[in-house]
């Protein structure tokens, strides 16, 4: 006990305290984000269904065409597929905000005594939680179709956490979106066409050295394929090389850029 009568230890004490809390809102926003999906459980199933699609499609409509040498294209496509489903889940942040301002659930939300980024984190942890149902669901249907991973289930897990984390770090810059838009339906429209380029000009359905020569140099480099290529050779047990490395710097540079950016934004519209 100090002089004053006081103890020297409060302020890291409040600290906690005040962590603890900002914690407890986090976890009430995702877990009544996630209520709506048992609530509304369409949304859960559509965003199931695109990538089945996507996995029957090029699986047995396109894949006959697509060779891979030494490598059967189903072991290339599913990877790369749940590479994708992640980053697309993602988007579901932008929508989520979008129609959480629109109803006027932030302004309700500014006016409860919690944590400012509490709106922001939980929606983007609920959007986490979301991922990996999908991915379990997705992992089962590439099974199903022939794909059979060989780099052993702790290597699988590692793949998983990846991407994962590569797609909440950007689910930041779709929450900036989100709260930039009018409504859900723009916040759609805004981000697809950001989304598309990364996604389809990148070596989730095909080998980038089967693109043209001018798109081989964005498709190597941009932070999809890298994602795509480490999270494929971890599940195949094929060399990675510095592609685990190089998603990882992309992940931390995201955040570090975009979530600022959310919460700026999400200062002004709230």
């Amino acid at each position: 006990m100090s002089l004053t009568g006081i103890s020297p230890t409060l302020p890291i004490q409040a600290q906690k305290s005040s962590l603890r809390w900002a914690v407890s809102d986090v976890l009430t926003i995702a877990r009544r984000n996630l209520l709506a999906l048992v609530r509304i459980p369409t949304s859960l199933v559509f965003a199931i269904i695109q990538p089945v699609m996507f996995v029957l499609l090029f699986r047995y409509v396109f894949g006959g065409e697509i060779h891979i040498r030494g490598l059967d294209y189903v072991n290339f496509l599913i990877p790369g597929i749940l590479v994708q489903t992640t980053i697309f889940g993602a988007i579901g942040t932008a929508i989520g905000l979008a129609e959480d301002l629109q109803r006027g659930l932030i302004e309700r939300f500014r006016a409860l005594p919690m944590a400012r980024t509490a709106v922001l984190a939980g929606r983007t942890v609920a959007d986490l939680i979301r991922n990996v149902m999908v991915l379990i669901v997705i992992t089962i249907v590439g099974v199903a179709v022939g794909f059979r991973p060989g780099g052993g289930i702790p290597h699988y897990i590692e793949a998983c956490l990846l991407m994962l984390l590569f797609a909440y770090c950007v689910s930041w810059g779709f929450a900036f979106i989100g709260l930039a838009a009018p409504n859900s339906e723009t916040a759609q429209a805004m981000a697809f066409p950001l989304i598309f380029p990364l996604t389809f000009a990148s070596s989730i359905f095909v080998q980038v050295s089967s693109m043209p020569h001018w798109l081989q140099g964005f498709a190597n480099n941009q932070p999809v394929s890298q994602t795509a290529d480490a999270v494929r050779g971890l599940m195949l047990g094929h060399p990675v090389g510095s592609s685990v490395w190089i998603s990882l710097v992309w992940s931390l540079g995201a955040i570090l850029v975009l979530a600022p950016l959310a919460t700026a934004r999400f200062r002004r519209a709230a």
